[in-house]
């Protein structure tokens, strides 16, 4: 195998020389540089990442951690939507990534220092993690560079990646509102979700703007799953009969919601009208399609690993990112006629 000793010996230089020249400091003459890039390539050198690594205290490798992979999030593309936008920017800017999964009972076991040192990453980007999750507690005090999805906490070495949820909740209930409906109810995710409160507080806001009451028992939880938030809707319907409309916190609770209103008999959206969030590929595919909040996920991990690459080289960067939303209004929503 091709050493830097070989490169240094066929190029007439120092060893010092070509590994300075290699690891691109900026004080080897052009020339010299382009001799040695020459050289390499000519030899067939495959630089040792590890040991180059171990030298340098930098590995070159971002992780990406993300909280409760299940079967059930297949449907939710949402995770696979953020690890190719984490893939494309890491991979195009010369970093490798690593994918990790994690849960709270994890969290207590190992903690997040522990865990990025021994799987020898830079700086992590998180993401599902619960506001009570140990993680969000330690990447605070940690010295290893952070970056949150969907969590708005920050410090000089945590940044974080997000849409406004509260506006994208506001621009769906503001669209069931000028469609006529006056008794709107909520299927929100969980309490331990920031996007949940966020989503709630959108959804009040609305309420509130659109001269609508809020009713607290109008607003059921469906733990972001697609058959929990069926079994809410049903609930939601048959408890308030005066509900036309609903708004889900998820595509995949929306999902749920069109279910519930099939086996009750109703037809979405002559009878009730349903909107989701996030613009999952399924929300086109439903049947009515889903009006739905878009947000994109893809550049949520882009950007995720663009602040965190940028956080490693100790560049200025801003280090609280924010997405928009875009309502996109499919067949699942029409007047109320109630």
């Amino acid at each position: 195998m091709t050493t830097i000793k070989d490169i240094a010996r066929a190029a007439g230089v120092s060893v010092t020389t070509v590994s300075r020249a290699l690891n691109g400091y900026s004080d080897v003459n052009e020339k010299t540089r382009q001799k040695i890039a020459a050289v390499a390539k000519e030899l067939n050198y495959s630089p040792n990442t590890l040991a180059r690594g171990l030298v340098m205290q930098k590995s070159k490798t971002i992780g990406l951690l993300v909280s409760g992979i299940s079967r059930e999030s297949v449907k939710d593309n949402f995770t696979f939507e953020v690890l190719c936008g984490v893939n494309e920017r890491a991979s195009t800017l010369g970093y490798d990534l690593i994918l990790f999964n994690t849960n709270t009972m994890m969290q207590r076991e190992k903690t997040y220092t522990q865990l990025c040192r021994e799987r020898r990453v830079d700086g992590a980007i998180i993401q599902g993690i619960k506001k009570e999750d140990p993680y969000l507690k330690e990447v605070v005090e940690s010295d290893i560079p952070c970056v949150l999805v969907d969590i708005p906490v920050h410090s000089n070495s945590v940044g974080y990646v997000t849409t406004d949820n509260a506006l994208g909740a506001k621009k769906a209930v503001e669209h069931l509102a000028s469609l006529g409906h006056q008794h709107i109810g909520m299927i929100n995710g969980h309490e331990d979700a920031f996007v949940s409160q966020e989503r709630l507080n959108g959804y009040r806001e609305a309420l509130k703007e659109c001269g609508l009451s809020f009713h607290s028992e109008r607003v059921i939880s469906g733990n972001f799953e697609e058959k929990k938030a069926e079994k809410a809707a049903r609930e939601l319907i048959n408890r308030h009969k005066e509900v036309t409309a609903i708004f889900c916190a998820s595509d995949l609770m929306a999902l749920g919601a069109l279910k519930a209103c099939k086996e009750l008999g109703l037809q979405v959206p002559e009878d009730i009208s349903i909107v989701g969030y996030d613009n999952i590929v399924l929300a086109s595919y439903s049947s009515p399609n889903l009006t739905t909040v878009g947000q994109e996920v893809y550049q949520i991990g882009y950007q995720a690993a663009d602040l965190l690459i940028e956080m490693l080289e100790g560049k200025e960067t801003n280090m609280k990112r924010y997405l928009d939303t875009n309502l996109i209004i499919r067949e699942s929503t029409a007047k109320n006629h109630n």
